[in-house]
């Protein structure tokens, strides 16, 4: 008996341990067939409440025990911890069971694959950058605050001297509005206590410009930290402001181009517009289009949701500072847009039909063959085709119509649950169109283009008219933001990449894909297309898209948080105009159309590089774009949009790769270019010479 007594009262330490150890249990859901809205549940025992869940998913807080809207098929990883600090990791996935479901679990690897190429930090990896966000400090906002408010806050007293130590969730003031009674201000982190408004002032006022503009103009105070502090996810992961690779190649590129060409963006703009309007056509001219056709075409292939949407995005995340980079890398892309489209001209071939093959596929492979480079050029000139195609089904196609559909139906309900229709008709309505060619693709192009440009610029400028009064305090704040000594430390880099990649990603200099277009064009003169291809960066991001960060600068709508980058700037046009955005939905329906039939045409000429240049290939070609479209209007396919969109920023490897190297052949033909325009040699259409170009 002492002998079982003893036994059990070892055994007992044993099994209570055992009792103690954390036991985790999953419960995954699939609701829908819709994809991204799958749910893990987690069930905890053992171990020593409370517990934190660390799941693999960003957007699950720490103290979430169970994710949702997760992606069907892929896995999840959760770390359970206890307060004793005890964990236990599992692994848990959502089965797919829709065919829509399968592909998009299939391609989020891929994509984040690709993302992990495309927005590596090189900077970061070899330690010269920590991209990891830091703050000094918290802001306190003003309680009731938001960016729509029509109110006038006034800070009634302090309940704590300034400099002293306050802890999160301490009451520090008493703020009073005309709308509202009296409300306790509390501390929103633990530190010392910084006045930004006195005692009896006035925090932020709706009828005050200054306020209605400065970013930040509705905080109160900042509390100090005593450490600089990590800025987190919610799942508990630092926060990041990475150098993409990606943007460090297309910048750099069109640095290096600017300077190779001798700053060609800024001395050769003038003639640009000469070119544009005709002044040089010449109808006997090899090709096909004129240049203002050309023009169209390339611009209707990059104005559009980026310049609505994304640029919402930019100045949201990097605040109106966003807006200055942007402009800068939008006037240093019109030098590649320079290299990319003379070359695209001077290496077309144009066959005993007179129909017109060209762009970086020629140029790389017969431009790198002329310098004994023929392996490479046949090596590059394949993968940019390849990327070609999977970038028009994808970024230039589904991703369009799948997005045209949603911002439609947004505004016109009849459309919801229709998207197989709506993609029927889309597709007929583009179909009709590309079978006729690029000459019914620019006759096109060249009417919509100036039509829901003109649009979407004179809404623009009326907003901005109504609000002129904000013109000084929306400058300031877009330069204090770009260059602000407070930026510089945790914010500055960040507000720079934000502002790069948006232009970068909207024009697409350095992609090549306005090269296909451009090559068809009526010219003799090679690098009189780059002169007029130059035009697109200015039109698309300095203008276009500088004019939707001015308008949602000018309405405030940019301290706007939680709400999409379409929907932002299309709220910013109705504060002003109340039924502008029905007008928007429209445009961004016809941008969209129009990206597609430019798209189809550059996926077509990718296509038949590299599968035959027949009437038969090409026509295969339509007939699955136009299959696409229909898939693209109908269904949500999350990853595989996200994948064939960045397909469109891979094309730019092979092209700047070849541009690079030919550089030096594109400033001989410019200097031979000056020469005969200085000389009176080029055609006109008057017969005269012309003066030297200024």
């Amino acid at each position: 008996m002492r002998k079982y007594l003893l036994s059990m009262l070892l055994l007992l330490p044993i099994a209570l341990l055992q009792a103690q150890e954390l036991e985790v249990n999953t419960k995954v859901g699939n609701p829908s067939n819709k994809i991204n809205d799958g749910f893990i549940d987690v069930e905890v025992t053992g171990g020593t409440p409370p517990y934190t869940y660390k799941w693999s998913d960003k957007d699950t807080p720490l103290s979430s025990s169970k994710a949702e809207g997760l992606t069907e098929g892929v896995p999840y990883m959760v770390v359970v911890q206890d307060s004793n600090g005890n964990s236990k990791t599992v692994e848990a996935k959502v089965q797919a069971e829709a065919i829509t479901e399968n592909f998009n679990g299939v391609f989020t690897p891929a994509v984040q694959g690709l993302t992990a190429v495309l927005f590596w930090d090189p900077f970061a990896a070899i330690g010269v950058y920590d991209p990891i966000v830091y703050a000094d400090s918290k802001n306190v906002e003003t309680p009731g605050w938001t960016a729509e408010v029509q109110d006038k806050f006034v800070l009634k007293n302090w309940l704590v001297e300034e400099g002293t130590h306050v802890e999160k969730g301490d009451q520090i003031a008493v703020v009073t509005s005309t709308n509202n009674p009296e409300r306790p201000v509390y501390a929103s982190a633990s530190g010392n206590l910084k006045y930004l408004v006195k005692e009896g002032g006035t925090i932020y006022d709706y009828q005050r410009t200054e306020d209605l503009i400065e970013t930040g103009a509705h905080f109160l105070a900042q509390i100090e930290y005593d450490e600089p502090v990590i800025l987190t996810h919610p799942n508990g992961d630092p926060q990041t402001h990475p150098i993409p690779f990606i943007v460090i190649w297309l910048v750099f590129g069109a640095l290096f181009f600017t300077i190779r060409m001798g700053f060609i963006n800024i001395r050769g703009f003038k003639h640009s517009f000469q070119l544009a309007s005709g002044k040089y056509d010449d109808p006997d001219a090899p090709g096909t289009i004129t240049h203002f056709q050309a023009l169209a075409t390339a611009v209707s292939a990059t104005v559009g949701l980026g310049n609505i949407a994304g640029v919402a995005v930019a100045v949201s995340l990097g605040g109106a500072g966003a807006t200055f980079w942007m402009i800068i890398a939008g006037l240093l892309g019109m030098s590649s847009k320079f290299v990319e489209c003379t070359l695209g001209v001077k290496y077309r071939h144009i066959n005993s039909e007179g129909r017109v093959f060209g762009g970086p596929m020629n140029y790389l492979r017969y431009g790198l063959e002329k310098r004994n480079m023929k392996s490479f050029g046949k090596f590059l000139a394949g993968f940019f085709a390849i990327l070609g195609v999977g970038a028009s089904f994808g970024g230039g196609n589904m991703f369009q119509a799948n997005q045209s559909f949603e911002i439609l139906s947004g505004q016109f309900p009849m459309l919801e649950g229709n998207g197989f229709w709506f993609g029927i008709i889309l597709a007929v309505l583009v179909g009709i169109v590309i079978i006729g060619g690029i000459n019914s693709i620019a006759n096109v192009t060249g009417k919509i283009v100036p039509v829901m440009a003109g649009v979407y610029i004179l809404g623009a400028f009326v907003v901005i008219g109504i609000n002129i009064e904000n013109i000084g305090p929306a400058f300031n704040a877009i330069w204090d933001g770009a260059f602000s000594p407070s930026a510089l430390k945790g914010g500055v880099i960040g507000v720079l990449i934000v502002g790069f990649q948006r232009a970068a990603f909207s024009n697409e200099a350095g992609v090549g894909s306005a090269a296909i277009a451009h090559s068809v064009v009526k010219t003799n003169n090679p690098p009189s297309e780059g002169f007029v291809a130059l035009l697109e960066p200015f039109i698309d991001t300095v203008v276009v898209c500088t004019l939707t960060a001015l308008v949602l600068i000018f309405t405030g709508m940019h301290e706007v948080e939680g709400v999409g980058g379409t929907q932002l700037t299309s709220d910013a046009f109705a504060s002003v105009i109340d039924w502008f955005p029905y007008v928007l939905s429209v445009a961004v329906f016809l941008f969209a159309f129009s990206t597609m039939i430019s798209w189809s045409y550059y996926g077509m000429r990718a296509w038949t590089f590299l599968f035959g240049k027949s009437t038969k290939s090409e026509l295969i070609y339509k007939v699955f774009f136009l299959v696409f479209v229909v898939i693209g209007a109908s269904i949500s396919l999350g990853a595989v949009l996200d994948f064939s969109d960045m397909m469109i920023l891979s094309m730019s490897f092979p092209n700047i790769i070849g541009l690079y190297i030919m550089s030096g052949e594109v400033r001989e033909d410019l200097r031979e270019y000056f020469r005969k325009l200085k000389a009176g040699e080029l055609f006109t259409k008057d017969g005269k010479p012309k003066t030297t170009m200024q």
